[in-house]
């Protein structure tokens, strides 16, 4: 019954931002590694950033300083801000969890045990 719902994607010019939310049920988000990735047509899966179960932060180096991840363990949501926003950032963009992951077992690219449907960002120039 665990769900990750992500929402906040659509479609912006060049130079805006974006906000993401992934809404988590079934399961609390303090307990988790949680994290963003996105995927563009024809291409894999690429990881942007995590919040582990004690609240650190990890950045993909490939992002530039673009992406902030954060989350809301009231709310039991993480969100994903977004900055000037290019063209090459359009994709779908994806929440997922791994359960108890702490340090080096939750990073951008880690495998993760939960994953959402995904939010569609396309961005015009």
């Amino acid at each position: 019954q665990a769900q990750l719902v992500e929402s906040g994607g659509g479609s912006v010019q060049a130079g805006g931002s974006l906000r993401l939310s992934c809404a988590a049920s079934g399961f609390s988000i303090s307990e988790y590694c949680m994290g963003w990735s996105r995927q563009a047509p024809g291409k894999e899966r690429e990881g942007i950033a995590v919040i582990d179960a004690e609240g650190i932060v990890t950045y993909s180096d490939s992002m530039k300083g673009r992406f902030t991840i954060s989350e809301d363990n009231v709310k039991n949501i993480v969100y994903l801000q977004v900055d000037d926003l290019k063209p090459e950032d359009s994709a779908m963009y994806i929440c997922a969890a791994r359960r108890s992951a702490t340090g080096p077992f939750c990073w951008p690219g880690t495998p993760f045990d939960k994953w959402g449907q995904g939010t569609q960002v396309t961005v015009s120039s």
